[in-house]
């Protein structure tokens, strides 16, 4: 047993790199195929629209604890042996795109119809409405609850400790185990998960706030 000192308070905040990289990393490309699932919910081909339906039911209703282990442990049965950070990218991208995507299909059918008919009267393809029109009001709309989510998935990446991916959770874990004083530690990272998610919930309520009294305005003029 050792005391815990100033080295290993700075091996713990040098974790939280690891942990802003995979919430980036995950955000990002959760974002790119969740805008791609958000745009296939609402086609009118049925069979599309049904597959990210289930896409979407299948990652939201399953723990992400189990799809980090399918991914890790699961695909090693097949011969594919992934290391824990490409496994933690994969799954966290997969569980990214499911919640933005349904967020964005929310935001882009939030839009009044009267706004597709008025496009469609100007001549206006369905992608020039979608991408002309629509979007840029939809975009308005999904910002708060957007970085709400990122606010969520920067505290999940605590998950991908269970692999061993060597995160904020994990080095506290590392520490612990190396010191035996979990109340030095762990007030440690919870101080540094807040430090990393109280500034997105502030701007989150105040994106929603200021979006809402815009809104107010235009309906006023």
């Amino acid at each position: 047993m050792r005391y815990f000192s100033f080295n290993d308070f700075l091996f713990i905040l040098d974790a939280t790199r690891w942990t802003i990289a995979l919430s980036l990393l995950a955000f990002l490309l959760g974002g790119l195929l969740g805008g791609v699932i958000a745009i296939l919910r609402i086609s009118s081909f049925a069979p599309v629209r049904l597959a990210a339906a289930g896409y979407v039911q299948l990652f939201q209703g399953t723990p992400l604890l189990m799809q980090l282990f399918l991914i890790y442990y699961g695909l090693s049965l097949f011969g594919l042996r992934l290391d824990a950070w490409t496994a933690v990218t994969i799954a966290y991208t997969i569980y990214a795109a499911a919640f933005l995507g349904d967020i964005w299909r929310g935001c882009i059918q939030a839009i009044p119809k009267e706004q597709w008919e008025a496009s469609r009267a100007l001549a206006l393809g369905y992608l020039h409405q979608l991408f002309l029109v629509i979007m840029p009001q939809a975009v308005r709309i999904a910002i708060p609850p957007t970085v709400g989510f990122l606010v969520q998935l920067v505290k999940a990446t605590a998950v991908a400790s269970i692999i061993g991916f060597v995160e904020l959770t994990r080095a506290g874990q590392l520490m612990t185990n190396a010191t035996f004083q979990p109340m030095i530690v762990y007030p440690i990272v919870a101080g540094l998960y807040f430090a990393l998610c109280w500034p997105l919930s502030v701007w989150s309520q105040h994106l929603e706030k200021r979006l809402r009294v815009e809104n107010v305005m235009g309906r006023k003029r």
